[in-house]
């Protein structure tokens, strides 16, 4: 699995934009490509699912759209994706209420490569539910794997990434405006 402190691997994914629920809506493509050279100078949050039309992923999916501005705020782009591909994630954003009109980007490795390479494969041939915290230079500073029952929390991806950004050492369930810790 990848690490702590290392580099994302080169990878060329194709991704739905938010808002988006068909392939072209208002003569723009709703695709478009993933790799390192998109969101230069941004923080990444990378979310792995297991599958689309499942019913633990949803809920995950909902709960980071809920704090997607708050991702935005800390200049942190929202990428959640599995290895279905890009049709069945707009498929997916159609059928269900909680997707629709998604407001973050959808990733699709229909080949798991990108997932194969960061070691986030299940033996069940699906995501494991993993989060990676990428800083702006491609190198990630925070996973989470979870196993593929067990949803994970937003709400602490985002308490990870603001606490990453503080510049300092964080005590336990730290949250911004809190002090930091003095060596």
């Amino acid at each position: 699995m990848i690490g702590i402190d290392q580099k994302l691997p080169e990878f060329n994914l194709t991704m739905v934009l938010p808002g988006f629920n068909e392939h072209s809506e208002n003569n723009q493509s709703a695709f478009e490509q993933f790799n390192l050279d998109s969101f230069p100078g941004k923080w990444k949050v990378i979310y792995f699912y297991p599958k689309d039309f499942t019913f633990v992923c949803p809920t995950e999916i909902i709960d980071f759209a809920r704090l997607q501005k708050q991702f935005d705020a800390n200049d942190a782009v929202l990428i959640g994706g599995s290895t279905d591909n890009e049709f069945c994630k707009l498929a997916w954003r159609r059928e269900h209420p909680g997707l629709n009109r998604l407001n973050h980007y959808s990733f699709a490795d229909p080949s798991g490569l990108f997932t194969r390479s960061l070691g986030l494969m299940s033996e069940a041939n699906v995501p494991y539910r993993a989060t990676l915290i990428v800083d702006p230079q491609n190198i990630v500073k925070h996973i989470t794997v979870n196993t593929l029952d067990v949803g994970r929390s937003p709400a602490e991806t985002l308490r990870c990434l603001q606490a990453l950004q503080s510049g300092g050492l964080t005590a336990c369930d730290w949250q911004p405006g809190k002090e930091l810790i003095s060596a």
